[in-house]
């Protein structure tokens, strides 16, 4: 039967790996620079909608203005970022948890 020190020092010891690290480092470089885009995206559209009303109210075409695109736009960005993190997960970080997940799995078994 195993501790619960020899548990965390296993823990400890996946962390401290290197493929770790690297699921850690695909994630943080993907993470990162899409949620800074995607919160620039939105406060934009806030900063827009605060104070420049007459660009927002700007009829592109019959009742439909800016400010409405730019709502739409950002459900549909939302989506898209969903979309696409399942798609590098699936590609670049699924594999490699999946490893991490199976190595740590033949430790604790043995």
């Amino acid at each position: 039967m195993t501790t619960r020190q020899d548990e965390s020092s296993e823990y400890e010891q996946v962390q401290a790996s290197t493929e770790f690290q690297e699921l850690r480092r695909r994630f943080r470089n993907w993470v990162f620079p899409v949620t800074i885009g995607f919160l620039a995206w939105y406060l934009l559209y806030v900063v827009l909608s605060g104070w420049a009303r007459g660009f927002m109210g700007t009829k592109v075409f019959g009742n439909i203005n800016i400010a409405l695109i730019f709502g739409i736009l950002q459900f549909v960005s939302t989506f898209l970022i969903a979309w696409a993190y399942a798609r590098h997960a699936d590609k670049k970080l699924d594999p490699l948890s999946g490893k991490l997940r199976a190595e740590m799995e033949t430790t604790t078994n043995e």
